[in-house]
């Protein structure tokens, strides 16, 4: 792998890194405590091509790699961790599976506008018995004549509210196990589908998730994703390159995190000095900042396995995993330097600790990934 970016990546972080002060930075605080999302902001990077960074441009997106995807969503995290969401969620689970297994038709008909933020997508794989245990779903949907008729409800869905689109794992052969898991499209108004309310979240507050139900929803044949029975291996191939997404947003939280510890140590005095000559604050900071280097190379490592089509399943999970738990200790430390200011939401540190925990927790736990890597390793022997 080549450590130096290319003019285009890193013009696509600079840019990223404009957008986000600029745009995201002001009314942060106030879009975490009303749980606000910010739709505006998101209009404004799908008119920019940040919404399918991935899809070539001849389906209307903007035809970047994966390294430069990840490098602009650190930057959006850092600002704003709930901003990162959708785009994550667009980007590498919705667009990403459409533009893999969709057919030219369903990508005409949904990946223009999708990859353009004309339309923001959900993807809806857990439910109120199946966390983890993804095969274990209830949702089913049965197929009569040219339809499926869905029934069930999922939950923690991203963009539920918000979104346009849903794509809903679903049984279709009942007793099947994860071979009867099936993918389908089902756009927002179809008869029988709605959305339950905004979840109040600890963090990622302006981001929507929601329960989806389904009472008989009917959907046409032509919306299911690839065959009968592909869903879960659809879902697990999707969700690799969703561990990228995480591990950029855990990335973005983690060196806001560092940044406001190296500012407030510089700024702050006791006992006659500035708290960043204590040999405890100096320890803190050289541990994150080592930290956040080492997940932020795995990250870009598996990013660049990605666009150079190798495997990379076992390393994004290395990244998702130890992203996350970096971003998770970034920000904890921050608020420990920051003393009783840190707690306080006046400081916004806080918020950081809020926002971490959650990427330790979807697309995959930190007890999942390390399954997935231990399974990869084990393999070999």
């Amino acid at each position: 792998m080549d450590f130096n970016y290319s003019e285009e990546q890193l013009l696509v972080q600079k840019t990223a890194r404009e957008f986000a002060a600029e745009q995201l930075a002001p009314g942060v605080a106030e879009r975490d405590e009303k749980m606000e999302f910010p739709a505006e902001q998101i209009k404004m990077l799908g008119e920019m091509g940040f919404m399918g960074m991935m899809v070539p441009e001849e389906w209307g997106g903007s035809g970047f790699d994966t390294v430069s995807y990840s490098l602009a969503l650190e930057e959006i995290a850092k600002m704003d961790a709930s901003a990162a969401v959708p785009v994550s969620v667009n980007n590498s689970l919705v667009c990403a599976l459409l533009y893999k297994y969709g057919t030219d038709d369903q990508k005409e008909k949904y990946l223009r506008k999708l990859a353009t933020g004309e339309w923001l997508g959900a993807f809806s794989l857990s439910e109120p018995q199946a966390g983890s245990d993804a095969s274990n779903l209830l949702t089913h949907a049965e197929k009569s004549g040219d339809q499926y008729i869905i029934n069930g409800t999922k939950n923690w869905v991203s963009n539920g509210i918000t979104s346009n689109i849903a794509f809903v794992f679903a049984v279709t052969e009942k007793g099947a196990g994860h071979h009867g898991i099936t993918v389908l499209a089902v756009t927002k108004g179809s008869d029988g589908f709605t959305t339950g309310k905004k979840e109040n979240k600890l963090g990622i507050r302006g981001s929507d998730t929601c329960e989806l139900y389904f009472d008989d929803c009917t959907v046409p044949v032509k919306n299911r994703i690839a065959k009968e029975g592909d869903g879960f291996k659809i879902a697990m191939s999707v969700l690799d390159g969703g561990r990228i997404g995480i591990a950029s947003q855990a990335l973005g939280i983690a060196q806001a995190a560092l940044e406001s510890a190296i500012t407030y140590a510089n700024e702050r005095k006791q006992f006659g000095k500035q708290i960043s000559s204590f040999g405890a604050v100096k320890e803190k900071i050289a541990k994150m900042a080592t930290e956040i280097t080492s997940a932020r190379l795995l990250t870009h490592y598996a990013a660049n396995l990605k666009d150079e089509e190798k495997p990379f399943s076992k390393e994004s999970a290395m990244a998702k995993y130890y992203a996350s738990e970096v971003a998770m200790s970034a920000a904890t430390e921050c608020v420990q330097i920051f003393g009783g200011y840190g707690y306080m939401k006046d400081y916004g540190v806080e918020r950081l600790m809020r926002d971490a925990k959650i990427t330790q927790i979807y697309e995959g736990t930190s007890e999942i990934q390390k399954l997935v890597i231990a399974r990869s390793m084990l393999e070999k022997t």
